[in-house]
């Protein structure tokens, strides 16, 4: 029998490919860098990547609505069941300092709920992918590894990861508070969590507004490497909401 979502995961994991590779035929040149509203960067390799992802899956699932950080906001995802969430390139600050700390991801939800998640690294041709019920993996040049979260309960030995680039004193300030001394910085959200749900770190904390297009296909990987996400108030983002932004 084949496993429930398998061609929207093939679909997902091929496309994230092949955005890669396109973010990657301009990762050692000089781009130009734009900025959006409030100072965030754009290049041409969000936009590549971004109509690379859009036109694919489009065209595989017409009926599902669709989210991108890179495209014009459709309002017709709301009344939609399936919708897919994009982050063509997260962690673009990371892609211009050439730092390797940058992902795409594509995630399905369905009823606001990550059901599948994408995260690929082209830089390492590192992929971390998941479907609900069907746990999460890990996979770099053919080798693949279950994820699972770590165990560590005593804060005194759990490492805390945190932004490069987005680092504040609220971050140190919980981490004493906590009781915590290990702290591991990178780029990319993708990648934090997926530093989590292969149990290399213990808890993240997250010191901007993420979007829903940052958190929602690691989200959908960490709940099946076992973790959880939550605000600090302890509610559970529902996606695919007006606004994203």
């Amino acid at each position: 029998m084949t496993p429930r979502l398998a061609h929207e995961l093939e679909v997902a994991r091929d496309l994230a490919h092949r955005a890669g590779q396109a973010i990657m035929a301009h990762y050692q040149q000089d781009v130009t860098v734009e900025y959006k509203e409030k100072r965030e960067p754009v290049t041409i390799a969000d936009r590549e990547a971004d109509h690379l992802i859009r036109t694919g899956l489009q065209v595989a699932f017409p009926g599902d609505g669709l989210l991108s950080e890179e495209a014009e906001d459709d309002p017709a995802r709301l009344d939609k069941e399936r919708v897919w969430i994009v982050d063509p390139l997260d962690g673009t600050t990371e892609f211009i300092d050439k730092t390797g700390e940058f992902v795409v991801q594509i995630a399905l939800t369905v009823a606001g709920r990550p059901v599948l998640g994408v995260v690929y690294q082209p830089v390492h041709n590192l992929v971390y992918y998941a479907v609900q019920g069907q746990g999460a993996s890990a996979e770099q040049d053919g080798r693949r590894t279950e994820l699972h979260v770590s165990q560590q309960r005593d804060p005194s030995q759990m490492c805390l990861i945190a932004s490069r680039s987005h680092y504040t004193g609220f971050v140190d300030a919980a981490r004493h508070r906590l009781g915590i001394d290990s702290v591991q910085r990178l780029g990319s959200v993708g990648l934090k969590m997926g530093q989590l749900s292969q149990g290399a770190c213990d808890l993240y904390l997250a010191t901007r507004v993420c979007k829903e297009w940052d958190l929602c296909a690691p989200h959908a990987i960490l709940l099946e490497a076992g973790g959880v996400l939550t605000d600090l108030w302890g509610k559970v983002p529902v996606y695919n909401q007006p606004g994203p932004a």
